[in-house]
């Protein structure tokens, strides 16, 4: 392949994550998909419909990812939720900041995005706070402090982080077989679990779960398959064109946020690039930005009190933190991470749970004083 060759793909590959996400915001708009939300109602409400839209969306993507890797069109392990090094405290720590700051600040990150799109200025506000920080816990201040604490807590598992190829090693089984199987019976499960709700079954629901399982398998599909080089021209490694981690990559928000301010921040720098993290955020907002508008839902939203104001600049750091801290957010970690069934994801996603939790005590707290 030529340098000018490389170049065509690699823009083909910016602009099918960008379409993709697109999709994704549509939907998510559309169908009020939220995490935090499926978590708030089941606290307050006991009403389980939100979480099955996400439990199937989550089955299918399991399917979907290993369903290609056993077709050879992905290689499961060539992602950073199925490395060899299981940073469990950084997983829970980084997830139960992540979760509480999302309490506080309204929605998760691919919330915030979405709620951009349909008009929110708080949510703006959230976007830049947390970014800023994500970027710090990336490179900065609070990535010193990762780097020395959290992250040096670890275990390593030879086979790779992965339940399925774990199992595969220990019990001298065909790994992309075992992948396969395994992600046919928790996929399935969580599919059939969703379908069983009698109050799931409507369009929305079923447009949630199984449209953004699908959105989710494509992103994969993007990057690990239409974005695979085998042997850069130059290099001669292989390489996944677009990616920010040198990896197959899928959908996540934090990250993507630092990694979209310093390209709007250096844009005259020719070493900032496009990247497939930067496109899906543009892609996220555009995609709820025209369903906001075909609805006509559109609306403009600023902050009520000074309260409100600093409740949700503090969740913006803290999900900035905790994001970065635990390698993904609800949508990185909760429906990427946990399609490939890393322990590491599993780990992170119970922290943000429980950290959501603890989030909406804090907010009964606060109103019992008022």
């Amino acid at each position: 392949m030529e340098i000018a060759d490389l170049l065509k793909l690699n823009a083909l590959v910016l602009w099918a994550a960008f379409a993709v996400a697109v999709v994704f915001g549509f939907i998510a708009q559309r169908t009020h998909f939220c995490t935090m939300g499926a978590i708030s109602d089941i606290v307050n409400m006991g009403d389980w419909t939100r979480m099955r839209m996400w439990g199937m969306a989550v089955g299918i993507a399991m399917i979907g990812f290993y369903g290609m890797a056993w077709l050879g069109w992905i290689d499961p392990t060539q992602s950073i939720y199925t490395g060899s090094r299981v940073i469990w405290l950084s997983a829970i720590a980084g997830g139960l900041l992540f979760g509480f700051g999302m309490v506080l600040a309204s929605g998760c990150g691919s919330k915030t995005l979405v709620r951009i799109g349909a008009g929110s200025l708080k949510s703006l506000v959230v976007f830049f706070v947390m970014g800023i920080a994500a970027f710090a816990t990336l490179r900065g201040v609070t990535a010193v402090l990762r780097v020395n604490t959290v992250d040096k807590v670890s275990f390593e598992m030879a086979s790779g982080s992965a339940l399925p190829a774990w199992l595969a090693s220990a019990m001298g089984l065909e790994p992309a077989l075992t992948g396969l199987v395994i992600a046919l019976l928790a996929g399935g499960a969580l599919v059939v679990w969703a379908l069983v709700g009698r109050d799931f079954r409507t369009g929305n629901n079923l447009l949630a779960g199984i449209g953004l399982g699908l959105v989710v398998i494509a992103m994969w599909w993007v990057s690990g398959r239409l974005g695979f080089v085998a042997e850069h021209p130059e290099t001669l490694e292989a390489v996944y064109l677009g990616s920010n981690t040198g990896r197959m990559e899928a959908l996540t928000f934090t990250a993507p946020m630092a990694f979209t301010l310093d390209w709007i921040i250096f844009f005259s720098d020719s070493s900032k690039v496009l990247t497939f993290g930067i496109v899906t955020v543009a892609g996220m907002v555009l995609g709820a930005l025209i369903c906001a508008l075909l609805e006509g839902s559109f609306r403009w939203e600023g902050f009520r009190t000074t309260q409100d104001t600093a409740l949700h600049m503090a969740g913006a750091v803290c999900m900035g933190v905790g994001g970065v801290t635990a390698l993904g957010c609800t949508v990185g970690q909760g429906m990427s991470g946990l399609s490939t069934l890393s322990l590491t994801s599993i780990i992170a996603v119970t922290g943000i749970m429980l950290g959501a939790i603890g989030g909406f005590r804090f907010q009964i707290w606060l109103l019992d004083r008022e």
